[in-house]
C-alpha cells in the first residue's frame, strides 16, 4: 500500500506542472487525497473488515468531491486531476499509470450482480466528463476523449471519442480526419445537422430552378 502510494505521489509531479513541492501537494491536492483515503480502504475491504471501509469512502467523498468504492482495484501511479465529480464503482479494475480528469465516471449500466463496472489497463488518460460504463474492457495506451461516452470494449492503442464512444484513431493510424485534443472533437449530432442542411439547400435550389423554367 505505502509503495504504491509514493508512486501515486510522483505520479502527480510527472503530470501535473501546477505541483511544486511534496508538502505542498499531500496538503492541497484532493486527487491525491482521495487516492490515500482509497488505498486504505480497500486494504480493510480485502481483509473483509465490516463498515470502516464504506465509512472512509464516505469521508473522501465529503472531503473531495471524488468517489472511489474500496471494492475497486486500482494500480500504481494512479493520477486524478482535478478530480471533483469522479466516480469509480465497486467492480472497477484499474492498472498502472492510469490518469482520470474531473467529472469521469466508471460506472454501470443497470443493477446486474457480479463483475459490472469496467476493466482500464495500463497507460490510460480518460478525458473532462466521460463516462466508461459496464462490463467493458479499455486496453492499455487508450486516450478517451472529453464527455465522450464508452459503452462497449475499446482496443489496444486507440483513441476514442464521442456519444456513444467510437474508435477514431488505432495503432497510430487516424479512422478520421480529427485527432483528440480534448477541444476539436468529433460531433455525430453536428455532422448529421449540416448533411441535412446542405440537402435543403440542393432541394430548394432545385424548387428554384424548376420555378424559373416554368
Amino acid at each position: 500500500m505505502f509503495e504504491n502510494l509514493k508512486k501515486d505521489l510522483n505520479a502527480v509531479f510527472e503530470r501535473d506542472p501546477a505541483a511544486s513541492g511534496k508538502i505542498e501537494v499531500f496538503l492541497t491536492c484532493p486527487g491525491f487525497h482521495a487516492v490515500m483515503f482509497h488505498r486504505m480502504a480497500h486494504w480493510l475491504w480485502r481483509r473483509g473488515v465490516p463498515l470502516l471501509p464504506r465509512l472512509i469512502s464516505h469521508l473522501s467523498r465529503f472531503l473531495t468531491g471524488i468517489e472511489i468504492h474500496p471494492g475497486a482495484r486500482i494500480g500504481s501511479s494512479f493520477f486524478i486531476d482535478h478530480g471533483m465529480g469522479v466516480v469509480i464503482g465497486e467492480t472497477t479494475v484499474i492498472g498502472n499509470n492510469v490518469t482520470l480528469f474531473q467529472g469521469v465516471t466508471l460506472g454501470g449500466t443497470g443493477k446486474e450482480r457480479g463483475k459490472r463496472h469496467p476493466t482500464l489497463g495500463n497507460n490510460i488518460v480518460v478525458g473532462v466528463g466521460a463516462k466508461v460504463l459496464g462490463n467493458i474492457v479499455i486496453g492499455d495506451n487508450v486516450k478517451v476523449g472529453a464527455n465522450s461516452v464508452v459503452l462497449e470494449s475499446v482496443p489496444p492503442d486507440s483513441t476514442v471519442v464521442g456519444v456513444p464512444g467510437r474508435v477514431v484513431k488505432q495503432g497510430g493510424k487516424r479512422l478520421t480526419e480529427t485527432m483528440l485534443d480534448h477541444v476539436h472533437l468529433p460531433d455525430p449530432i453536428s455532422d448529421r445537422i449540416e448533411r441535412i442542411e446542405r440537402e435543403l439547400e440542393e432541394i430548394k435550389e432545385q424548387v428554384r430552378s424548376r420555378n424559373h423554367g416554368a
